[in-house]
């Protein structure tokens, strides 16, 4: 009871306010019964403690991360914003610092081509199944497996014992119509002196017309029956009906034949001229009807599979009659002569359609249009070697090369690599190369391009130039590049201090 009173004085103490009123004043709550022995120790001792052990806890986890995310943009993002070749470690204000090196181009004029392309296949001019037009048993075969052979070449030899004795017995049959019509005209001519006399019945001498007529019929009958006898025996020795090449054999020596089997003999396929099925949309067919009605042979260039390397070069040779409504497409066939082999039957290939060429047509190095919020744009290269934004309108693509409808003229110097580091205004140092009209840049100095701690090269320095983008440009992250300015540039961050 004496430690349960010194505590409730305490608690009169610590509530007693400082004005001086009496503690008398407020109600005060005092325990209705004493509590139990184990009661008083723990909620009033060990309950405080844990409260403050826990705020210190979350008060270090939160310094903890403070400092983490301060490292973390103190030294490893400026890192990773070099590896990635741009980007705001590498922005600069524009005029200030040093000139970014850029490659640049000399906008010209000169022929541009008007081509359409096409997904097209090889298609050959005849491919034939050779097959046997009577039955019997296969004798030989004249040909190796993907010989090249010529029309008229011996391919395979029927059984031709059987058709050679059904043209002797039609033959046999002939002569002996042959006499018997002999016989009945001989009756004939003295029935006929006979009738004149009026020697004998004119019913006889009629009858013995008759005869003389159905013995012809019969002798024209055995001749086409030795004429369908000799057929026979031609169709037992098959031959090529095309130039071409044979394929595998379909059927080996010994089998028996018939006339009604589907599988055939051997495929031959015509190589030598052969031809290209392609598609175009069904809006450029009237522009090719009209050049094909206007001139000479379209050209139509058959590239591979990629795109890449030329395989054969033809002519147009005739369009489709109807439009195909699944696909908006008609086909068109390009012939060619293939003497070089490189065109194979079903090949893949992609086919280019020469449509015209325009003639001292302006034209921009196709690394150097870039496509951002402005619409399509170069950075054109001012005499005091800034850089602004001009806007351009586009016309027909010809490999590394845009036509020019506006915007820029002959003269004009636009940057052509290195176009992801710049904005508005910014100065340039222009690193020319002698052996590249467009100027492809070289690796600029130490110092200049801010770098990463592993080597790599800057952005739009050589990031493409080996295998990709036409010209060595690389894009910006967007794959657009980097767009004009509009507003002032972003800050760039700091380098990484190397420690």
């Amino acid at each position: 009871m004496d430690r349960a009173d010194s505590g409730i004085s305490t608690l009169d103490r610590v509530e007693r306010p400082q004005d001086g009123t009496d503690r008398a004043e407020r109600p005060q709550e005092r325990p209705s019964a004493p509590a139990a022995p184990s009661a008083p120790v723990q909620p009033a001792g060990p309950s405080t403690p844990p409260r403050r052990g826990r705020g210190f806890g979350w008060l270090v986890f939160l310094l903890l991360l403070a400092g983490l995310g301060w490292a973390g943009d103190r030294f490893l993002w400026p890192r990773i914003e070099a590896l990635r070749g741009g980007g705001a470690a590498h922005a600069r204000p524009p005029g200030s610092g040093a000139p970014q090196p850029v490659g640049a181009a000399t906008i010209g004029t000169g022929d541009m081509q008007v081509v359409l392309t096409g997904i097209g296949t090889v298609t050959p001019l005849a491919t034939i199944t050779v097959q046997t037009q009577i039955s019997g048993q296969l004798m030989e075969v004249g040909y190796k497996e993907g010989q090249m052979v010529k029309q008229g070449d011996f391919l395979a030899q029927i059984d031709p014992r059987p058709y050679q004795i059904a043209l002797e017995q039609a033959e046999g049959a002939l002569a002996h119509d042959t006499g018997l019509l002999d016989q009945a005209k001989s009756d004939l001519d003295r029935y006929n002196t006979l009738n004149r006399q009026d020697s004998i019945a004119k019913q006889t001498y009629a009858d013995q017309r008759f005869v003389v007529q159905q013995d012809e019929g019969l002798v024209k009958e055995d001749q086409a029956t030795i004429d369908t006898a000799k057929l026979n025996l031609a169709y037992c020795h098959i031959v090529s009906p095309v130039a071409g090449r044979v394929g595998l054999r379909l059927v080996d020596p010994g089998n028996y034949l018939t006339a009604s089997s589907a599988t055939g003999l051997v495929v031959v396929t015509q190589l030598q001229p052969i031809s290209v099925i392609f598609d175009l949309p069904e809006d450029d067919v009237a522009a090719v009807q009209k050049q094909m009605a206007a001139g000479p042979a379209l050209a139509v260039a058959a590239y591979d599979r990629t795109d890449t390397a030329k395989v054969a070069d033809g002519t147009l040779t005739t369009v489709d009659n109807t439009v195909d409504t699944t696909t908006g497409t008609v086909k068109l066939r390009a012939t060619y002569s293939n003497a070089d082999g490189a065109l194979f039957p079903n090949q893949f290939v992609n086919a280019r359609l020469l449509l015209r060429t325009l003639r001292g047509a302006v034209r921009v190095p196709t690394a150097a249009v870039q496509h951002g919020a402005p619409g399509t744009y170069v950075y054109l290269v001012k005499p005091d070697d800034t850089v602004a934004v001009a806007t351009i309108r586009t016309g027909v693509t010809d490999g590394e090369f845009q036509q020019v409808l506006d915007g820029l003229k002959p003269g004009d110097r636009v940057v052509v690599d290195g176009t992801d580091r710049l904005r508005e205004g910014a100065k340039v140092r222009i690193t020319p190369d002698a052996a590249d009209p467009a100027a492809t840049p070289q690796a600029p100095p130490p110092g200049e391009a801010a770098g990463s701690a592993g080597g790599a090269p800057a952005d739009g320095q050589r990031g493409e130039a080996s295998g990709g983008h036409p010209g060595g440009h690389r894009r910006g992250r967007d794959g657009q590049g980097a767009p004009p300015a509009s507003a002032p540039a972003p800050a760039a961050a700091p380098a990484p201090s190397g420690g």
